[in-house]
């Protein structure tokens, strides 16, 4: 966890108790620093932006991307051909003579925000984390590692495996074989930005039953108990985030989301332990006092 410890190791407590406008001066200088980080990438993308579509956003449009190689093999495996992806029956186009300028400057904002996210985050623990208390910090040590290594994993997981599936599926989706399925770029970015960005969203999942756990509003009881519900409701998330009707595509959405939960769980009970044996500890010392 080298991102977090090295910047763990920096004094927490400048000394005496911050004015309510103090902590609104000291956000606003977190934000903006948060928010630069991602200005600077977004130009960093801007300058490269032929490259990222070619070698990033355009690829998953291709026969040829890695994922449908993938699905070809699986497919001569498992001996189901209908999975091989040989062709994406679509189009992409520009009507608007400024939408190749403005699509350049949207995908270098949302590539900026991507690369900038681990920082931003940190500026933002920055803020919260002289706020807890030490027990508190001792249970969140790791945050800023944990919590970019999960965004980065469902980031990959959108562009690797949940785009290409909706892509194929959409692409070949047609009412009528007279319609020719030209795409505009506009709804093409927003389709791979918006999966790829929510899967990094929903990859946070353990993070929030830990806080959850910490305020006492989930247990790893209920968590357990609910388990088939939780396996039932994330077959219909798969199911809709792959409207493909194969069902092998589903089963590798549905795969990485249980094994979420299933840690979920274990960060659930881990945090439980902790009260538990932080409960022990006070009554120890309490009892230690009272005998004094």
């Amino acid at each position: 966890m080298p991102l977090d410890q090295e910047f763990d190791n920096e004094e927490e407590d400048s000394g005496g108790e911050m004015s309510f406008i103090g902590h609104l001066e000291e956000l606003r200088w977190h934000v903006i620093r948060a928010v630069s980080s991602i200005l600077v990438f977004a130009i960093i993308a801007f300058v490269y932006i032929k490259e990222i579509y070619h070698y990033v956003i355009i690829a998953p449009s291709q026969p040829d991307f890695w994922t449908y190689k993938m699905l070809c093999i699986l497919a001569d495996k498992v001996g189901y051909d209908e999975l091989c992806v040989k062709a994406l029956n679509f189009k992409l186009q520009v009507i608007g003579m400024g939408d190749n300028f403005t699509m350049s400057m949207t995908s270098s904002f949302i590539a900026g925000l991507i690369f900038a996210f681990p920082y931003a985050f940190w500026e933002i623990w920055r803020f919260i984390k002289p706020g807890l208390k030490a027990s508190e910090r001792r249970s969140a040590r790791g945050a800023v590692f944990y919590v970019t290594f999960l965004f980065f994993s469902g980031v990959l997981f959108g562009y690797y495996v949940v785009t290409p599936l909706a892509i194929n599926f959409l692409a070949n989706y047609t009412l009528d074989e007279s319609i020719i399925n030209e795409f505009s770029l506009a709804s093409y970015i927003s389709l791979v930005a918006t999966l790829t960005l929510a899967c990094g969203i929903a990859f946070q999942l353990p993070v929030v039953v830990f806080v959850l756990s910490k305020v006492g509003v989930l247990t790893p009881a209920f968590m357990r108990e609910y388990r088939k519900h939780a396996m039932i409701v994330i077959l219909i998330l798969a199911a809709i985030i792959t409207p493909s009707p194969d069902i092998y595509s589903q089963i590798l959405v549905a795969i990485p989301l249980f094994m979420l939960f299933e840690v979920s769980i274990f960060v659930s009970a881990k945090v439980e332990r902790e009260k538990i044996q932080e409960e022990k500890n006070l009554a120890t010392s309490g009892g230690n006092v009272g005998n004094d």
